[in-house]
């Protein structure tokens, strides 16, 4: 027989090579390393079998991805979303965001006949990674005809079932399903169903599949890739190496066959999520796999060139039909939520053409869907969402199967605030409900409890899908500002205060989007607001404040644009803000003991009013980045009854969180330019350091006569300066800052502030 094989190789049996790779989380990209090393040595692959991390590459090389296009996927920013959770700011649909508050943390809770909490069943969302995986494998799937042994390589993968607490092996249908399934780390990520069985990561049962690829191909030699071991003892300040002691059982890492080498690469002890050394442990597959070449060659003679393989992935990937979309298949929804979701994501695309139903042109592409699917998501009107690619042979396209769960039965409860240094410390409380129907029905309501600040909000809206979306909403609002100096926090005191701000008022407000960044808003509010101040600092118990109400109606008209990074501390992005409005009201003003004026007063008070603020980091270098803001508001407001209540109704300028709580007259006005310079520097992970500073322009400074009436200044007499520097922490529950800020009009120029949340409130009408 030898002789023969010398004489006639083309009749000679070739060897067949088995590759096992193992789980390992993080630590498994060592794989990509092993494969790229046997590829450049012309070492066959013939089969394929893997685990949890062990299963995505493999599948991925089964699928006909490079060692190359692996590592562009691991090191790029979407696959930093899927391990987050994040969506892609370019799938952010600003439209469907709520206005900022100063929530900390959500927690939901699901009702029948009592209310009970949920406690989730992952940690991060996995809405990203699902999107991916079926982009990523959907015609690799297709093209194998939904069997594993079709794919350019044949390919196995474990999962766990843990109900009937066994491993399960998955070589047929939907290979990003499987891949998904084996390496869904239990409470990380949410387990998926396959065959009627709830699956969890392959590597509770089997981390290292080689009995697998004995059993299933009996290769001629196999080459096994370990990135992982059994667990030590769990350590006190990890939890997943406790959930790993806990849930995962012992591998034996030994490869079942005569022929066989094991490339173990020496690999930095890591969290199992630790996905900040991909580069290193790819070398160090790499590196390990270098060293077993000559041991392999003791057993392999075959080789394969680098020509035929780039061959055979090419004849494997023209077969991948290009993902055109025909028929959707949505379960798990009722009727009409069906009929929301239908609308979201396929009438939205494009009109469809019912009479023409092979024309290309009522095929909805991927790239489109994925559009439209995150704008769903952001409306988190969705408990679950789990997305299928189906290749149907009869059509030529795909059909698109969701597996949907609405959240109708789940109230969601937000907790916040901002715990200070200074008297401004709140408590912010929310209860959001929303209902799925023909159309989306949001009902909210939050309150922030504090010494400063007091406020209720309640509001409804309704989202209808449609060709271009839009909604209704109507909102009432209680705010309550109480400027003082004070050492108690929380508790009322009966002192009289400085100046007490209060406002309710009724909005009905109508909106669409543009783009997916920006929507334009049109509203009616109607309000009165009540100010309760005096004319000078001293003043004593027995002294009564001056009273001012105004009562107003308010068209209102505007559009927003927003892509920062985050709701207070932004460091990339831009904001754009134009808001123009018509105030109509009438002022009735009750002066007190501290008002040498005694007469009662009454008037009306009409102004067009337009606000433009504009927010923009241009500037990256390395790890700073430099960033401009302005604001420019412009109206023909007329002066109030006196100065304190015309310094109360003009528009305050506040570029920096402090600012927003504090009553600063000097940098109020009726007509004004704003602007500055924002310099964030990374100090590493999470850490920031800022550096603003702002300039004030008014037209006419608001000035007090000698009656405590109030008066227009020269024009352009005096400009003014705000500036800060902050260490900013931002935590998984909000900003955590240590700052100094800089006011040039006040008497102590220089504060110092610690804050723990956000310095966010509920809007005010027309400011």
């Amino acid at each position: 027989m030898v002789l023969l094989s010398a004489w006639f190789p083309a009749y000679a049996q070739r060897q067949e090579v088995g590759l096992v790779l193992s789980g390992g989380g993080s630590k498994g990209l060592c794989h990509i390393g092993v494969i790229r090393a046997l590829e450049e040595h012309h070492i066959p692959i013939d089969y394929v079998t893997g685990t949890s991390m062990g299963a995505i590459i493999g599948g991925l090389y089964a699928a006909g991805y490079s060692p190359g296009e692996m590592e562009a996927i691991f090191t790029s920013d979407a696959f930093d979303n899927w391990l987050s959770g994040d969506i892609p700011d370019e799938y952010n649909y600003y439209f469907k965001k709520m206005q900022p508050d100063a929530s900390w943390a959500s927690f939901k809770f699901e009702y029948d006949s009592t209310l009970k909490s949920r406690l989730p069943t992952n940690i991060v969302s996995p809405v990203q990674m699902d999107f991916a995986l079926m982009e990523i494998f959907s015609g690799a799937s297709a093209a194998a005809g939904y069997d594993f042994d079709s794919l350019m390589v044949p390919f196995r993968c474990m999962a766990a079932d843990v109900a009937e607490n066994e491993p399960v092996m998955l070589g047929e249908g939907n290979l990003g399903a499987a891949v998904r399934a084996s390496s869904t780390y239990p409470f990380y990520f949410k387990p998926i169903t396959i065959d009627g069985k709830l699956l969890f990561d392959g590597g509770m049962y089997n981390n290292f599949p080689s009995d697998v690829m004995y059993e299933e191909f009996l290769p001629d030699m196999i080459i096994g890739s370990k990135a992982a071991s059994n667990t030590g003892p769990p350590r006190e300040d990890d939890l997943l190496s406790q959930i790993q002691t806990m849930l995962m059982e012992n591998t034996d890492y030994d490869v079942l066959c005569e022929s066989s080498v094991l490339v173990e690469p020496s690999l930095k002890r890591v969290n199992v999520i630790d996905f900040s050394h991909t580069e290193k442990f790819i070398d160090s597959g790499y590196r390990a796999t270098l060293r077993k070449i000559p041991e392999i060659r003791s057993f392999l003679v075959d080789s394969v060139t680098p020509a035929e393989l780039k061959a055979k992935r090419m004849r494997f990937k023209e077969k991948q039909p290009p993902y055109l979309i025909d028929k959707f298949y949505i379960n798990g929804l009722d009727n009409k939520q069906f009929v929301y979701v239908n609308r979201v994501l396929r009438k939205n695309v494009f009109e469809i053409d019912e009479t023409d139903h092979d024309s290309l042109a009522g095929k909805l592409s991927l790239q489109n869907l994925k559009s439209e699917y995150f704008k769903l998501i952001a409306e988190n009107s969705l408990d679950h969402i789990y997305p299928q690619l189906v290749y149907n042979e009869q059509t030529g396209f795909y059909d698109l199967n969701l597996k949907l769960t609405a959240n109708n039965k789940k109230i969601a409860a937000d907790i916040g605030g901002m715990v200070s240094s200074s008297a401004v410390n709140e408590i912010f409380l929310q209860l959001q409900y929303n209902h799925l129907g023909r159309n989306l029905m949001r009902l909210r309501g939050n309150g922030y409890f504090g010494r400063f600040y007091n406020s209720g909000m309640a509001s409804l809206r309704i989202d209808y899908p449609r060709k271009l979306p839009y909604y209704f909403e109507a909102s009432f609002t209680y705010n309550k500002w109480n400027y003082f100096k004070t050492r108690t926090y929380f508790f009322e005191d009966e002192t009289p205060a400085f100046l007490v701000d209060q406002e309710d008022h009724l909005k009905l407000g109508f909106g669409f989007p543009s783009g997916s960044r920006g929507r334009f808003i049109a509203a009616m509010a109607f309000g009165e607001m009540n100010e309760d101040y005096y004319q000078t600092n001293t003043f004593s118990r027995s002294d009564t404040p001056d009273k001012t109400t105004y009562r107003f109606s308010s068209p209102q008209f505007g559009y927003e644009r927003n892509t920062l990074d985050r709701k207070q501390y932004a460091s990339e992005g831009s904001l754009l803000n134009v808001g123009l409005k018509y105030v109509s009201g009438s002022e009735n003003t009750i002066p007190g003991t501290t008002n040498p004026n005694e007469a009662r007063g009454s008037e009306n008070h009409q102004w067009l009013q337009l606000r433009l603020n504009y927010m923009n980091f241009f500037k990256k270098l390395n790890r700073f980045n430099l960033g401009f803001s302005s604001e420019v508001f412009l109206s023909n407001r007329s002066l109030f009854r006196n100065h304190t209540v015309s310094q109360l109704f003009a528009s305050p300028y506040q570029p920096i969180p402090e600012s927003k709580t504090l009553f600063l007259p000097e940098y109020r006005a009726n007509n004004y330019a704003g602007g500055g310079l924002m310099g964030v520097y990374n100090l590493g992970g999470n850490f920031d350091w800022r550096i603003e500073a702002y300039i004030f322009q008014p037209y006419r400074a608001i000035v007090r006569e000698y009656d405590f009436r109030a008066a227009y200044g020269e024009e352009f007499a005096r400009r003014h300066y705000i500036a800060g520097s902050s260490l900013v922490f931002h935590s998984p529950l909000g900003p955590i800052s240590l700052s100094i800020s800089y006011y040039s009009e006040r008497i102590e120029n220089f504060s110092f502030l610690f804050n723990m949340g956000y310095t966010l409130f509920n809007k005010k009408a027309f400011q």
